[in-house]
């Protein structure tokens, strides 16, 4: 029941239409989703030295209904290799590509596979995935688990923070030694690996290349350059702050949070708002992949220091979104800045809520397992 992810009904409509591009963090499940998508196809591996060899002969089995490249943007050139067989043979069989590097960095206006694919980012468990995989399921239990051990299916699945732990190390060495190194020719391991470790404490809180250029003795060029490269290897991703010019926000001090929330040091109300951004995240993409809505996610911050943790956009609907493990008193931050979004939503998440509670102004406070369960202001586009 789980190779069933959310994305199998939109991506069975589109193969044999376009070349299906699947990308995501290393072991949240790509393969096996992929694998289960067919009960006739052939895998190619990279990685492995046999099936390098198919790849450059391109030998695989064409009888099969679908051909599975995995780790295929190792490949020198791959979108040019690619294009050829599209070009050539067409999609028969149906080809599917998946790799734990962002494969959709179409940035050249002439690249070689415009027009010749769909894309899907394929992300770990969160709660309205698993609570539509198991209805019946417990959802502050399942809350509490997602907090503690991140959505990555094997150790979530296994349920014991032993396995956890010890599951990380393996997957951070994997990313770090091997990903790292073979994709963007990165030497000072130690370097990124203690950037690693000062983003685990400052989830939430915006980050200032110049204060981690400082702390690891590196220019604040080289620190942005890192991590660009841990963004595209899905170990975080940038929440940037909102600005009415999309420019200038991004000269502003980003906040970066853990596809892995189990990564993150903090109390449990730091862990929620990155399993809260995890979320929010998630659904836009595959809004964006499977809809091509226009999507953004902001945070809202003014010189006065007054913030709200999540502005969320679809196709210009904007929904703000604050965080909060215990407190059950409106924020006021929510408030003042939802006087300058109409008719837009803002919601209170709290995961120890009492009494969900709405307000004249429209504010809303919401039960945190209850509301991410359902996502409901994303599911309206």
């Amino acid at each position: 029941m789980f190779k069933d992810r959310y994305i199998k009904n939109n991506v069975l409509k589109d193969l044999g239409k376009k070349i299906i591009l699947i990308s995501g963090p290393r072991q949240c499940g790509k393969t096996t989703f992929s694998k289960a998508l067919s009960s006739s196809f052939d895998y190619i591996n990279y990685d492995s030295s046999e099936d390098r060899e198919l790849i450059l002969k391109k030998s695989w089995d064409r009888t099969k209904a679908l051909i599975i490249f995995d780790e295929l943007h190792k490949l020198k050139n791959w979108k040019s290799y690619l294009k050829g067989i599209y070009d050539k043979e067409g999609l028969r069989p149906a080809i599917l590509v998946t790799g734990s590097a962002r494969l959709d960095l179409m940035r050249k206006a002439d690249d070689s596979l415009a027009g010749r694919f769909f894309r899907y980012r394929l992300h770990p468990f969160d709660l309205k995935e698993l609570c539509e995989i198991d209805p019946n399921s417990d959802l502050n239990k399942t809350l509490d688990q997602l907090l503690e051990l991140g959505g990555f299916p094997e150790p979530f699945l296994e349920g014991s923070p032993e396995f956890y732990h010890r599951w990380r190390k393996s997957h951070t060495d994997s990313v770090i030694k091997q990903d790292l190194v073979e994709l963007n020719s990165v030497r000072d391991i130690l370097a990124v690996e203690t950037l690693i470790e000062l983003l685990r404490s400052r989830v939430g809180s915006p980050i200032s290349y110049a204060s981690l250029a400082e702390d690891l003795q590196y220019s604040p060029k080289t620190i942005k350059s890192w991590l660009e490269i841990l963004e595209n290897l899905y170990v975080i991703f940038k929440v940037t702050p909102y600005h009415r010019n999309i420019a200038r926000s991004l000269l502003k001090e980003p906040k970066y949070y853990f596809y892995d929330t189990g990564l993150v040091n903090g109390d449990e109300g730091v862990k929620l708002e990155n399993l809260t951004a995890c979320s929010l995240l998630k659904e836009c993409q595959f809004l964006e992949d499977s809809l091509g809505v226009d999507y953004t996610l902001n945070y809202l911050r003014n010189k006065q220091g007054q913030e709200v943790d999540f502005l969320v956009g679809i196709n210009n609907q904007f929904s703000l979104i604050e965080v909060k493990n215990a407190d059950e008193n409106l924020s006021k931050n929510l408030n003042f800045f939802h006087k300058f979004f109409p008719n837009s939503k803002a919601i209170q998440i709290t995961k120890k809520c009492q009494r969900e509670q709405t307000f004249p102004n429209g504010e809303e406070i919401r039960d945190t397992a209850k509301w991410l369960a359902k996502l409901p202001l994303l599911g309206k586009v």
